[in-house]
């Protein structure tokens, strides 16, 4: 793949207007999905045309653009990341960045669909650690959520890449009136096997057919209940996310929290998302974005790519817009979670 970024090594790194160094990159390497979560997506889903979405060689090139300038931890997501076509070529081709040191993690965040065919490709390519979003472990309400996904197909996943070797973090967005009874069994679930689970608040990003006051659930509200059955301690753990952890003591497990509404976690963002089509968004939570397909495809040297990249940075604002409440009908955010990536 290309690697006319390798002469840029030097560059200086990106450090955003608030001082905070950019070394997270967030990748979508398709907007599309095998799922249709209802959280995430409409049902009835109208997905970007081939010759928007940046070729697997575009991809290489832009992430190793971000390495040469401090990029520490790559996660590729999507859609789905796994359902793209020859995915594994893009893998293959980081992991380069691994092996010379530039790079600390390649990882990814899959629905675990397709898992069961690609777990010992990730970890032959350098990938130790994977988050795989589950929200209930109810065959009929996981179908219900997703629409079009079958659990026992993701639970044999899961179990192919613990037989990989892989770290697992079960990634759970909790709803109200959907998943709020089961948190107690997923956390005994995922720490049987010495994985992870990390809640999530819904995000309002996207028209996605419903009210999502209908959905959102504080993790405040979930964090004082789990306290009357489990006891948690706080912990100086961190993965590169935004996640704050607990660790439970009758498991040893831990449990993260991500809580855009009820507690803002920007004063320390280090990421940035990119979209499959070169789309560089500096805050999840805002619609600011640079295009960065454009510089790719117009010359074969990476100058202009680091250009459009410096300016952006230049614009990362302090925090987000996110807010849920039901005087705001419509998302903050317009486009949907599975066109920036989770």
């Amino acid at each position: 793949m290309n690697s006319a970024s390798a002469g840029v090594a030097n560059r200086t790194p990106l450090i955003d207007p608030f001082g905070r160094a950019i070394s997270y990159l967030r990748v979508s390497v398709t907007d599309r999905c095998d799922f249709r979560c209802v959280y995430c997506m409409a049902e009835d889903m109208t997905f970007l045309p081939k010759r928007d979405v940046l070729s697997l060689e575009e991809l290489d090139r832009l992430c190793s653009a971000f390495v040469a300038r401090g990029t520490r931890k790559i996660r590729l997501t999507g859609g789905e990341p796994l359902v793209r076509k020859d995915i594994m070529t893009l893998f293959r081709s980081l992991s380069r960045h691994l092996e010379s040191g530039a790079m600390e993690e390649l990882t990814v965040t899959t629905n675990g669909s397709q898992l069961a065919r690609y777990a010992g490709d990730l970890k032959a390519c350098g990938v130790e650690r994977i988050n795989v979003s589950v929200d209930t472990l109810d065959p009929v309400k996981f179908k219900a959520i997703t629409r079009w996904g079958d659990l026992a197909k993701v639970k044999a996943g899961i179990e192919a890449a613990l037989a990989a070797g892989l770290k697992i973090k079960i990634n759970a967005v909790a709803l109200k009136g959907v998943n709020e009874h089961e948190i107690d069994d997923m956390i005994r679930w995922a720490h049987a096997d010495g994985m992870d689970l990390t809640l999530i608040e819904t995000m309002p990003l996207g028209d996605i057919d419903g009210d999502r006051t209908d959905q959102y659930l504080p993790l405040s509200q979930v964090r004082a209940d789990l306290m009357d059955r489990w006891t948690l301690q706080d912990i100086d753990y961190q993965t590169g996310g935004p996640a704050r952890y607990v660790r439970v003591a009758e498991t040893g497990g831990r449990i993260g929290f991500i809580t855009p509404l009820t507690h803002n976690f920007c004063e320390s963002c280090n990421r940035v998302r990119v979209t499959c089509t070169g789309t560089l968004y500096m805050c999840l939570g805002q619609d600011d974005a640079a295009d960065l397909r454009l510089p790719l495809r117009q010359s074969e040297s990476d100058a202009p790519l680091h250009a459009a990249i410096d300016e952006a940075i230049g614009r990362k604002p302090k925090g987000h817009d996110f807010i849920i409440d039901r005087r705001r009908a419509k998302p903050a955010v317009s486009r949907h979670m599975s066109v920036t990536g989770g």
